[in-house]
C-alpha cells in the first residue's frame, strides 16, 4: 500500500481517530483528522483525500450531510459512514448520498482495514476499452471509401462505355483480319508485307482513338486513390 494514500477521520470523538490512526498508518495510509464537517471541508480545499470516514452525530453538519456536500464538490472521493446509530432511516440517507459503505460501531481493526481496502479500490478509475471507438472509426473510413469510390466509378462510366463502344467493332475487325491475314500469310508468304503495310495505318487509329480515354480513366482512377487515400488517414 502506497504511503501516499490520504485519509480523513471525521469525528468530534479523538479516540476514533487515534484508532484508525493505529490500525491504517500500519498499512501504509496517512491518517487526517476532522472534529467536525466544517473543520473536515475546511481541509479538504488544500488537501485531495483517498477516502473519507465520519460519524453522523457531529455538532453543526451531520455525517450524512457532508458526504452529499463532497459528493457535489468532489464526487470521485468515496465517503464512509462510520455511526452508533444504525437506523434503517440513517442507512436509507446514506445509500442516497452515494456512500461507499455504512459501518456501526465498534469497529474493529479488521472491519477498518478492509473497508478502506474497498472503498479506494470501488473509487479508482476503470480503463475505457477503445477498441468499439477504433472499429467505429475504421467503419466510417470504410463507408466514406466506399462511397467516394462508386462516386468514382459513376464519373468514370460513360467514358468507359465510350471506350467499348469505340474500341469493339475495332476488337472485333482487327480479330477478323488477324484470322485472315494468318490463313492467307500461311499459303501466300508474300502477302505478309502487303499486310503488315495495310494494317499499320489502322493500328496507329485505334491507338490514337483508345489512349485519350485510356489518359482519362487512369487520371480518374488516379485521383479517385488519392481522395479515398486521404479520408483514411483522418
Amino acid at each position: 500500500m502506497s504511503a501516499l494514500r490520504q485519509v480523513l477521520v471525521v469525528d468530534d470523538d479523538p479516540i476514533v481517530g487515534k484508532s484508525f490512526n493505529r490500525v491504517l498508518s500500519q498499512k501504509g495510509y496517512v491518517v487526517v483528522t476532522a472534529e467536525n464537517a466544517a473543520e473536515a471541508l475546511e481541509k479538504m480545499r488544500s488537501q485531495e483525500y483517498d477516502l473519507v470516514y465520519s460519524d453522523i452525530k457531529m455538532p453543526g453538519m451531520s455525517g450524512i450531510e457532508l458526504a452529499e456536500e463532497i459528493r457535489a464538490r468532489k464526487p470521485w472521493t468515496p465517503v464512509v459512514i462510520v455511526t452508533g446509530y444504525g437506523s434503517t432511516d440513517n442507512q436509507a440517507r446514506a445509500k442516497a448520498a452515494g456512500v461507499s459503505a455504512f459501518l456501526n460501531k465498534p469497529l474493529s481493526p479488521e472491519m477498518i482495514e478492509e473497508s478502506a481496502a474497498y472503498a479506494i479500490h470501488e473509487a479508482a478509475p476503470v480503463a475505457v476499452e477503445e477498441t468499439p471507438v477504433i472499429e467505429e472509426m475504421q467503419a466510417v473510413v470504410v463507408k466514406e471509401r466506399s462511397r467516394l469510390a462508386n462516386i468514382a466509378l459513376f464519373l468514370a462510366a460513360p467514358f468507359i462505355g465510350l471506350l467499348y463502344a469505340l474500341m469493339l467493332p475495332a476488337v472485333g475487325m482487327a480479330m477478323l483480319v488477324g484470322i485472315g491475314g494468318k490463313a492467307l500469310m500461311k499459303k501466300y508468304p508474300a502477302v505478309k508485307t502487303t499486310a503488315t503495310l495495310i494494317a499499320t495505318p489502322f493500328i496507329g487509329l485505334a491507338y490514337a482513338v483508345a489512349l485519350p480515354f485510356i489518359g482519362m480513366g487512369m487520371l480518374i482512377w488516379t485521383a479517385a486513390q488519392a481522395v479515398m487515400g486521404k479520408t483514411e488517414t483522418k
